[in-house]
């Protein structure tokens, strides 16, 4: 799992619910101060440990977000009775965590929520007004779509004003006031000024919410918005693989709307990059206005949260050759149409290059090539290829470097 060997705290809270009693909540936080604070929302009659939101929290966690999640009132180890429960006391408990968090931590800037929560999460943006982001999984709609999951219960709720109804294995009562209140939810209208970056994730097969409703969710909202296919998952993302990616996705995604600056408005001249520890091994990358993110793979114990040191240096060779070639040929009016890059960095012994300078030991080898497209004759490919060479990343990267290293000054 995504974090697993980072430091990550997790803290018991209890704050009051819309009812007036105690929500049990779980606070996943990560080993430094948090770059962000989310809070999520889990599935309808689900809980706060149900496997995705726990595995998300602490994926999120172990990427340096901290991230509220909680049972509903009367679900799981909070007080209440579920039955008494409707989606608008639901957005309420959403408040409610919002302002423990803000009372206690910080204020959620990132508001995630999976199936009926995401729903939740969409109409409860527009009271927490720090948030800068919400998330959807597996969401409907319309929260008026859990009908659906038990047809007959209408008839029956129409007849005696309540009904007991089965859900993933769990019995609960539905009554009139619940069916009357997901039916008079003005969602559209909510997502079309919800007024926050939207990403919508959800499973082309998901057999419990349909596809369509992500569709309608992303045509409804407005810019910035986005949407991830989780491609094989099932609708509570019950393999450790898929909620991990979600995380991970979610994570990359945040970073550009939800972090807290490092520090404040750095006065260096251009050409100096900082890089900052965010997770386990997760660095924020920060270039003029520009924000990347670098991690190390799973399988070295990294979250796979965006590319690897040395995957940057071979995109900074590749961008910079590319670069390089465009502005000769636009120069000499060459009819290139387009370039790409593809590099690969290895480690071989030095015996087997029979070029290198190097007799012992092993080297670097970065293996390059360039795919030129346009009607170009033999004598302007050469040129071009030459061209590469010359590009300024290279020139270093072939050059003697001094790289020199003393420690910042620091606080204390």
């Amino acid at each position: 799992m995504m974090g697993q060997g980072g430091q990550i705290r997790s803290e018991r809270v209890t704050f009051t619910g819309s009812a007036g009693t105690p929500l049990a909540g779980r606070l996943e936080l990560p080993e430094g101060p948090p770059r962000a604070v989310a809070l999520f929302a889990h599935c309808f009659t689900c809980g706060k440990d149900v496997h995705a939101a726990s595995r998300i929290a602490r994926g999120l966690a172990g990427l340096g977000i901290a991230v509220l999640r909680f049972d509903f009132t009367g679900l799981g180890h909070s007080g209440g009775d579920f039955g008494n429960t409707d989606f608008t006391s639901t957005i309420e408990d959403l408040v409610r965590a919002a302002d423990h968090l803000r009372a206690t931590l910080a204020p959620p800037a990132l508001l995630i929520g999976h199936s009926l929560g995401g729903a939740a999460i969409l109409a409860a943006a527009e009271r927490i007004q720090e948030s800068r982001a919400v998330v959807t999984i597996g969401a409907p709609a319309d929260p008026s779509h859990v009908a659906g999951l038990f047809p007959d219960a209408p008839l029956e709720v129409e007849a005696t004003g309540a009904a007991e109804v089965s859900l993933a294995g769990r019995r609960f009562r539905v009554s009139r006031a619940f069916l009357d209140d997901i039916a008079s939810q003005p969602q559209r209208e909510r997502i079309a000024n919800l007024r926050r970056a939207l990403l919508v994730m959800h499973a082309p097969t998901d057999a419990i919410v349909g596809v369509d409703h992500a569709r309608t969710i992303f045509e409804a909202a407005r810019h910035p918005k986005s949407f991830v296919s989780l491609d094989g998952a099932d609708h509570l993302l019950s393999a450790d693989a898929d909620s991990a990616y979600a995380a991970t996705v979610i994570a990359a995604w945040a970073s550009r709307y939800v972090d807290a600056p490092a520090a404040p408005p750095s006065e260096q001249p251009d050409g100096v990059v900082e890089v900052r520890e965010v997770g386990r091994y997760a660095q924020e990358i920060t270039a003029g206005r520009h924000r990347l993110t670098a991690d190390e793979p799973l399988s070295v114990g990294g979250a796979d949260a965006g590319p690897t040191p040395y995957d940057l240096l071979l995109a900074a060779l590749g961008g910079c050759t590319s670069m390089t070639i465009r502005m000769y040929a636009d120069r000499k009016r060459l009819p290139l149409q387009g370039v790409t890059v593809r590099l690969r960095h290895r480690r071989i012994h030095a015996k087997d290059c029979a070029d290198c300078e190097t007799e012992a030991g092993t080297l670097d080898k970065i293996e390059r090539e360039i795919l030129l497209e346009g009607p170009l004759d033999e004598e302007q490919r050469r040129r071009l290829l030459e061209i590469a060479d010359k590009c300024p990343v290279h020139r270093t990267l072939t050059s003697e470097v001094v790289i020199e290293t003393v420690e910042a000054p620091g606080d204390s």
